[in-house]
């Protein structure tokens, strides 16, 4: 618990590299989905175990390995982390030290009893980078990756045959076709695997209508000699073959059994093989030149171990922590890690990517790798702000990425992403929650205009592929499905949506739509944040207040029957119940219609207890808060706008303490591509998303005495946990008073230090005030303003959804704004809400600035004089009994600009 850990234990967290803090075997088994093998970071390699139970055409898990699945077929070189269905994706070429002679076709194996083996987990180890397994066949296996090869050692036992087999057709789907290349004078294996399949039998639109969607390349040389080889086609096997093609299809069991193609080389016994593969999306001479570059002469598996090694500790020593128990540190970058597995780089050395249109392309201007794999509906909810805040670069590299794919779709961002296919899995509109994420959070090293434009055209234009069930429930191909409908009802209809479910729809779009209305306020494009901003609030048209739950209506408006709390009908994985809860962006809102704050709070409450009043945060059915998949994530730091920020605090650690733990099974539930994870490292830090398109955070209780984050721009950002307990007494933010539950993006942009010190009991920190704002649409004056549309009265509306004339401005040499009260009224605090509340550069922040009351207008008493601030929102004990309050600024910015800017002035 923060705070708790004794120094000696401080120091031992300070010593240890970052990466032998990570225990890559969490979340192996129990649904995490997680995989063990040797990967770089982002890296297009990832060399892990293709396990079996006997059945060639399917595998012990989602991602190829589970913990309790102790036999495999190979080694593959493509992984998804953490996919929420089995078999998940890729898992492409399956190669395997097979102790024996080869005297059949390996595809004739169906049940894996021959061409496969046992292995035991004490002849395994697991590190970030490399992996080394001890086969039961004799075999010995240790490898490490770049981030687009891998080189591996294999040990064969004396006096048996050593043979390699390359599974080439084998990916987790199966493939639509393969080819396989022996040359025996150069000793290398070279092929390829035209594939896709994403989800099995689910995927795109069913069985019957799997799509194919990328080829991948490999080029494996070798430092011995081959004493023997052949290929194979389904039940064929060619002695001496040295080339051969042909796929598996991507159906499963009988409809799959015994077809695919690949190849093998036979080493003499006892032999020690090099083994160097490269990959590639776009040609084999990629994949030659990709191993070239990454592997040149004299590389080997210790110098590229340590090179992979040293790679993940500037990646993960990103976020430094000291303090908490060795299990704690364990399970937060372990976190960390999986959280930043992904996107995955899919560009070669070169530049070179294929497209979503099939064609190979450069990459954009300024953009330094194309890269894929975005579970959009999961990870916008965590995960791809835990890359913004760490690796910004990455994350403009990844938002170009993913408009590159958009231009060569025609227009269309697909929710789920792999490699260059559009999936179509899930629901929503990640992409624009994601880009107006990143956007908010500082990071700019992308097409943000264009980008834009081409998110508000596909949730404005209605798309012909809206109109169709292609794929639906879970991979509907439109991705803003029946958007016409949509916009003149205000909700998408349960009974013509062609999605997933109206109710959950609906939802999606709201949180899209205000992601978009953020973002347009800040490019300054009013019109378009104008209709973004009024459909953020459609949410409320599938809010039933006679039974106090979201529920999915039909087109003639009536509600969907059969409902009960615990129904899926109109959502997507998840209950009634904890669709409720899915508004993050108007969490105030969704408390007016519940029935006021108390309310909601107290249904909170319920979410997370059983009716004993104990906690029930994990295991507790369709009611109860699930913290094994996305739509209530959020759910426990809610609290805060509620006014219990306390209980944000309490349930936070609750989960933290039970939910996610050490060992194989210790992730809650899919990872997601580090979604699971990364909510792990915020609660870790206290910190935590507080809406969609926005960089603001919510704070809760630090689980570490200290926590400093330095991101790949250099902006540092400190939050200390200051004493022992989980509850917040009281925070700091650079040495003054910080009283709210959140923070602004500018912490997250330009860095500072939060102290937190707290306590083993409850407080009353940001306990919401209960008064009002008495200074709401009161008469004010000011200065002279900017411009007519800027004067006194923008800054006691109420409102920042103008955008930037949304505002008090004066360029006038005495800066001043004033509001009365009506009459002397008594209160104990004002806020402050500065430039980038609104939008604008935090460098427009007001800097320095006096509060003053008077009960009269004429004897003045100085509240607050503020000297050096570089916040966007502050707040102040002011306490007085006056009539008017008036903001004096004798600093207007931190630059040389003169303009003062004030978006609201709040009286409580």
């Amino acid at each position: 618990m923060g705070g708790a850990a004794m120094v000696p234990a401080q120091a031992e967290s300070l010593a240890v590299a970052p990466s032998d803090q990570v225990d890559v075997l969490i979340g192996s088994s129990g649904g995490g989905n997680t995989f063990p093998g040797a990967m770089a970071p982002f890296g297009m390699m990832s060399w892990s175990p293709t396990s079996t139970r006997g059945d060639q055409t399917n595998t012990g898990a989602a991602n190829g390995y589970d913990y309790n699945t102790t036999r495999l077929r190979g080694f593959a070189l493509t992984h998804v982390n953490g996919a929420g269905c089995h078999p998940g994706a890729a898992g492409d070429v399956p190669i395997f030290p097979h102790t024996g002679n080869v005297t059949s076709s390996p595809t004739a194996d169906t049940t894996d009893a021959v061409y496969a083996s046992n292995f035991s987990h004490t002849g395994e180890s697991a590190t970030p980078g490399r992996y080394k397994l001890n086969l039961s066949n004799g075999a010995t296996t240790d490898f490490a990756a770049t981030t687009r090869t891998t080189i591996g050692k294999i040990g064969f036992p004396a006096g048996t045959p050593a043979s390699l087999l390359f599974r080439t057709s084998n990916s987790l789907n199966g493939s639509e076709d393969a080819e396989t290349r022996i040359d025996v004078a150069n000793r290398k294996v070279t092929g390829s695997v035209l594939t896709g399949a994403f989800c099995g039998r689910r995927a795109n639109g069913g069985p019957n209508n799997q799509k194919t969607y990328y080829r991948l390349y490999f080029s494996a040389q070798f430092d011995q000699p081959f004493t023997g080889n052949g290929t194979w086609k389904d039940s064929t096997l060619q002695t001496g073959g040295t080339y051969q093609t042909g796929g598996e299809g991507y159906l499963t069991g009988a409809d799959r059994l015994g077809k695919g193609s690949g190849g093998y080389v036979n080493f003499a016994p006892g032999a020690q093989v090099t083994m160097k593969l490269g990959i590639s999306y776009v040609s084999l001479a990629g994949a030659e030149r990709n191993l070239q570059v990454e592997q040149p002469s004299g590389t080997t598996v210790d110098s590229v171990a340590a090179a992979t090694r040293a790679a993940w500790d500037t990646t993960l020593g990103r976020a430094q922590i000291t303090g908490g128990t060795t299990d704690q540190r364990k399970i937060f970058y372990t976190s960390l890690y999986h959280s930043l597995q992904q996107p995955n780089i899919i560009s070669d050395t070169d530049g070179q990517y294929r497209g979503m249109d099939q064609v190979a392309h450069g990459l954009a201007t300024g953009q330094t790798a194309q890269y894929s794999n975005f579970s959009g509906w999961d990870q916008y909810r965590a995960q791809i702000q835990l890359l913004a805040l760490l690796e910004p670069k990455v994350a403009g590299d990844f938002a170009q990425s993913l408009y590159n794919f958009a231009k060569q779709n025609g227009g269309v961002w697909d929710r789920w992403v792999h490699i260059s296919g559009a999936t179509h899995v899930m629901t929503g509109d990640p992409s624009a929650v994601t880009l107006a994420t990143f956007y908010a959070m500082g990071v700019r090293n992308f097409d943000y205009n264009g980008a834009f434009t081409s998110l508000y055209k596909q949730a404005t234009v209605p798309h012909a592929d809206g109109l169709s069930s292609a794929g639906c429930s879970g991979q509907c191909v439109g991705q803003r499905p029946n958007l016409e409908q949509y916009m003149q009802s205000k909700y998408s209809a349960n009974d013509v949506c062609h999605c997933w479910g109206g109710a959950a729809e609906t939802m999606e779009a709201s949180i899209s739509d205000f992601s978009l209305a953020q973002w347009a306020t800040a490019l300054g494009r009013t019109t378009e944040a104008a209709v973004m901003a009024d459909r953020a609030g459609w949410w409320k048209n599938v809010y039933n207040p006679a039974t106090g739950y979201m529920q999915a209506r039909n087109l003639d408006g009536s509600w969907v029957s059969g409902f009960t709390p615990s129904t899926q009908t109109g959502f997507a994985q998840g209950s009634a119940a904890a669709y409720t809860w899915m508004v993050p962006h108007d969490v105030t809102g969704l408390a007016t219609v519940m029935g006021g704050k108390s309310t909601a709070a107290a249904r909170l409450d319920d979410f997370f207890h059983d009716a004993n009043g104990n906690w029930l945060v994990r295991n507790g059915g369709a009611l109860k808060y699930d913290p094994t998949n996305e739509p209530d994530i959020h759910a426990p730091w809610i609290y805060n706008e509620l006014g219990k920020p306390w209980k944000t605090q309490e349930t936070v650690r609750q989960i933290v303490d039970t939910v996610y733990t050490t060992g194989p099974s210790g992730l809650p539930g899919n990872d997601d591509l580090g979604t699971m994870s990364a909510w792990y490292v915020w609660a870790a830090l206290g910190l935590f998303p507080h809406k969609p398109g926005s960089g603001d955070m919510i704070l809760s209780s630090p689980l570490f005495p200290s926590a400093t984050v330095t991101n790949s721009n250099g902006v540092v950002l400190r939050v200390n946990g200051i004493g022992s307990g989980k509850y917040i007494q009281s925070v700091t933010r650079g040495g003054v008073a910080h009283t709210d539950w959140k923070v602004a993006s500018s912490f997250i942009q330009s860095g500072g230090t939060l102290d937190v010190t707290l306590s083993s009991a409850p407080t009353n920190w940001a306990v919401l005030n209960p008064l009002t704002n008495i200074a709401l649409k009161r008469p004010a004056t000011g200065s002279a303003p900017c411009s007519t549309s800027e004067g006194p009265d923008k800054a006691v509306n109420g409102s920042m959804t103008g955008g930037p004339s949304d505002k008090f401005c004066t360029l006038a040499t005495s800066k001043w704004l004033q509001v009365d009260l009506g009459s002397s009224r008594p209160f104990s605090k004002v806020v402050v809400k500065h430039a980038a509340m609104g939008g604008e550069s935090s460098s427009f922040n007001t800097k320095a600035f006096t509060i003053k009351t008077s009960p009269d207008g004429s004897t003045w008493t100085t509240g607050a004089t503020v000297t050096n601030n570089t916040a966007a929102t502050t707040v102040h004990a002011v306490t007085a009994t006056a009539r008017y309050v008036r903001i004096e600024v004798t600093t207007p910015t931190q630059t040389t600009n003169q303009a003062a800017r004030v978006y609201e002035l709040e009286v409580y």
